[in-house]
């Protein structure tokens, strides 16, 4: 059995796994590819606290769907709101959702009202130390004999002095959320909504739940627009956002796989006017696929949309190996077979590769879990590709297996008429006028590192998620304020000095209010100094208790009783007792507990605008334990410090190629090199004359064009006689499926992929249009 004929079947065998394996991977493991945006985000690099509070607050947001049902008639909006929660109720398995009733009320309260007496506002605690007795005897009795003395919760004998009920309508200012009817109500100057809460049951992340809930969703909105036609539905959910993603890059992969696929069908056989090689190709490509999907899974073990998105181009260029080989097939002599063929080739396939899987690792090299991702799939489906070539490719196709078609000839004569580059004035003239004129286009550049770029939602979501949080005043889960402490008790004590700062914010309008657990749990020291201050100023001897008691005519047992009663509710609130009651569900996010040794806690901040955030994060100033967090500015910084250090890598990785080649090419090395360097400037410089901001993406997809730009390099500094076409051919068909890949990509509705795939459009287009004039010819001295 010859060497040839022994690889083949090695690679046989090794494909034959590779298939039964994506076929568990998919008929029994039944695998569904992962959709989270948030593994595309950079890892934490620094503080494990903190990467907890951001990680605590996404998932507590995760879970849940917002909906507000509104019309200008209350019974209208109440009537449809009722019809869309009609056909959500009948999926208890999917939505979870809280029921509004006396009952809940009653619940929500009773754990509060045993401990009402220290539960103080920071007014009132102000009014105790400053007010003399006569005013609090004059509020308790107004409490007792007014008609309109506001909402009691209780008997008068349980709150004479009004504090419970003022702390509870203080915290009822942290939400413009108000039942009514057996619903919770906001509204606006035009609609009155019925607010529902709820929660999934499923992940939202999961492509199952969103394939369940959205079809639902809409046979919700359709029921409450049948109930009521003019009423409007807002609907806010990570979701919401998870699905359009998911749709949008499965339609993406669909048509640039799909389009790239005919691209390289159709100049397959304009070129050969042969199924075979049209066939060959496209097993050399699927089995790149296949490999790189079996190993992903099992070094990831889950591979994300996004990688198959990027994979369904950037695999296109697996196909370079086999244009490569079939090209020289098609002009080697017939005497020469396909065995011996390979081995005159295999040392600039191989050269080519190396170069391709350098640009890959480049990616690897990024804080993104997801990129790193993309970037080992396509490395592996390049190598996969290659070895599909190197094995199968001399077994299959015997010399006189490929005849040339029309498009070879005419495509080949080009080469001819292309211009050359010589050493002389006509070249030094139009250098320096290249150097001029891309260096001010590259001085144009500006840069733009907004995290935001990763995801492009349309523009209904936006809409009703900036509606819903102007109607619920709610915080964003992205900027807040982080306070640690060595203790719960010490975090709840920081969180105190924090909110005394933010009063002055909130009294300004700079914000309109704060989330803190210490809103609802006062710390152990203020709960002590709240029930010092009731005894002090409300229960002494001779204090507004007697007075009262004198001027209703009540006796000293009455005294004793009521003074009894409040020292009852006076007992301190503990933090456990309030994260197991119902009335700590909505805040239970904001608690992040006990991380190695450090406890922690979330205050975040409502209604506060971009241009009030650099005076409001001042108020961590000083505080020991509090810090301001902003995740968006801070990954944001992160893809900018990246963008810098991989502009770097880039650099390193041209002079790590330039090694690398320069044992087989000496004096010729630069040749291979200098098309996709001139290539890289002067797509930066048409990114400057066009006013587009630089991004990472930008630079990632310089670090490839690298790897797929040597190729043509190399393909043509292997035959660098300009009478021979056969590497002419191979790097204008590689290049022309490269353009149709990476342009097609470039079509994306997601920022991001669009600057790279228009990177790499422009920049291979470059590429094939310079690599033909650092061509050499034999009467030229300095070669």
């Amino acid at each position: 059995m010859t060497r040839t004929r022994q690889l083949a079947l090695l690679w046989l065998l090794a494909v034959c796994l590779l298939l039964g394996h994506n076929a568990w991977l998919w008929a029994v493991k039944r695998i569904v590819p992962d959709t989270d945006i948030m593994a595309l985000l950079p890892v934490q690099e620094r503080d494990p606290v903190l990467q907890a509070s951001f990680n605590h607050m996404v998932d507590a947001a995760q879970q849940r769907l917002i909906v507000l049902v509104g019309a200008e008639d209350w019974d209208d909006a109440k009537r449809a709101a009722d019809a869309y929660n009609a056909v959500l109720a009948a999926r208890k398995d999917v939505f979870d959702a809280t029921p509004v009733n006396e009952q809940t009320q009653s619940d929500w309260l009773a754990l509060f009202q045993q401990h009402r007496a220290v539960l103080l506002t920071a007014q009132q605690e102000h009014q105790l130390r400053e007010q003399p007795a006569q005013f609090w005897t004059e509020s308790a009795l107004a409490s007792l004999y007014a008609p309109f003395a506001g909402p009691k919760l209780g008997p008068w004998q349980d709150d004479p002095f009004g504090l419970f009920s003022g702390w509870v309508q203080e915290r009822a200012q942290e939400t413009p959320v108000r039942p009514r009817d057996g619903h919770l109500f906001v509204a606006d100057a035009q609609r009155q909504y019925v607010l529902l809460p709820m929660t999934l049951k499923m992940p939202a992340l999961s492509m199952t739940a969103q394939e369940t809930v959205l079809p639902l969703l809409q046979q919700a909105v359709d029921a409450a627009r049948k109930a009521a036609p003019q009423a409007e539905v807002i609907q806010a959910g990570v979701i919401l956002h998870a699905a359009n993603a998911s749709a949008k890059a499965s339609g993406e992969a669909s048509t640039i796989g799909i389009g790239s696929l005919i691209g390289i069908i159709l100049l397959m056989w304009f070129a050969f006017h042969s199924f075979k090689p049209i066939s060959l190709i496209l097993l050399s490509i699927g089995i790149g696929c296949l490999g790189a999907l079996s190993v992903c899974w099992l070094l990831f073990g889950r591979i994300h949309l996004m990688t198959l998105v990027f994979g369904a181009s950037l695999i296109g260029v697996a196909q370079d190996y086999g244009i490569y080989f079939l090209c020289n097939r098609l002009s080697a002599d017939d005497t020469l077979d396909s065995p011996a063929l390979l081995k005159r080739l295999l040392p600039g396939l191989g050269l080519t590769l190396l170069a391709a899987v350098i640009g890959y690792m480049g990616l690897a090299l990024t804080p993104f879990p997801g990129l790193r991702q993309m970037a080992v799939f396509s490395a592996l489906g390049l190598v996969f590709a290659w070895l599909t070539v190197v094995c199968w490719f001399p077994a299959l196709i015997g010399s006189r297996a490929l005849k040339s078609g029309g498009l070879v000839r005419v495509y080949g004569a080009a080469l001819q008429r292309w211009p050359l580059l010589r050493f002389n004035r006509v070249s030094l003239v139009g250098a320096a006028l290249f150097v001029l004129v891309a260096g001010y286009g590259i001085t144009r550049l500006g840069a733009n590192d907004d995290i935001r770029l990763l995801q492009n939602p349309p523009k209904h979501l936006i809409d009703d998620q900036i509606k819903l949080s102007k109607l619920l005043d709610a915080p964003t889960p992205v900027q807040y304020f982080l306070v640690r402490g060595a203790s719960a008790e010490q975090v709840l004590q920081r969180e105190e000095q924090l909110k005394a700062r933010l009063d002055s914010f909130v009294a300004s309008h700079r914000i309109s209010g704060y989330q803190a657990i210490s809103n609802w749990l006062p710390s152990a020291q203020a709960q002590a100094a709240h029930r010092a201050l009731v005894e002090q100023k409300l229960l002494a001897d001779d204090g507004p208790l007697q007075a009262i008691a004198a001027q209703t005519g009540e006796d000293a047992a009455w005294v004793a009783a009521t003074r009894e009663r409040l020292l009852a509710a006076a007992q301190p609130l503990s933090l456990d007792a309030f994260l197991q009651s119902p009335a700590s569900e909505p805040w239970r996010h904001l608690w992040l507990g006990e991380n190695n040794g450090v406890y922690a806690s979330i205050v975040a901040l409502r209604g506060m605008s971009a241009a009030s955030a650099p005076q409001v994060l001042m108020a961590a100033e000083g505080l020991d334990g509090v810090q301001w967090v902003d995740k968006v500015a801070e990954i944001s910084s992160v893809l900018g410090r990246y963008r810098q250090d991989m502009s770097w890598v880039v650099l390193g990785a041209y002079v790590v190629v330039f090694a690398l080649l320069f044992r087989r090419y000496r004096n010729r090395t630069w040749r291979v090199l200098a098309p996709t360097a001139l290539a890289s400037v002067v797509a930066l410089a048409i990114f400057g004359y066009t006013g587009q901001n630089l991004q990472l993406f930008h630079v990632l997809a310089l670090m490839l064009l690298l790897g797929v730009g040597v190729d043509y390099g190399i393909f043509m500094q292997e035959h660098p006689d300009r009478r021979d076409r056969t590497p002419w051919l191979a790097v204008g068909m590689s290049a022309a499926n490269t353009i149709l890949s990476f342009g097609l990509l470039g079509l994306s509705s997601t920022p991001a992929l669009q600057a790279f795939g228009l990177t790499m459009l422009i920049g291979t287009a470059l590429v094939w249009l310079f690599v033909p004039c650092f061509g050499i010819s034999k009467e030229d001295p300095h070669d």
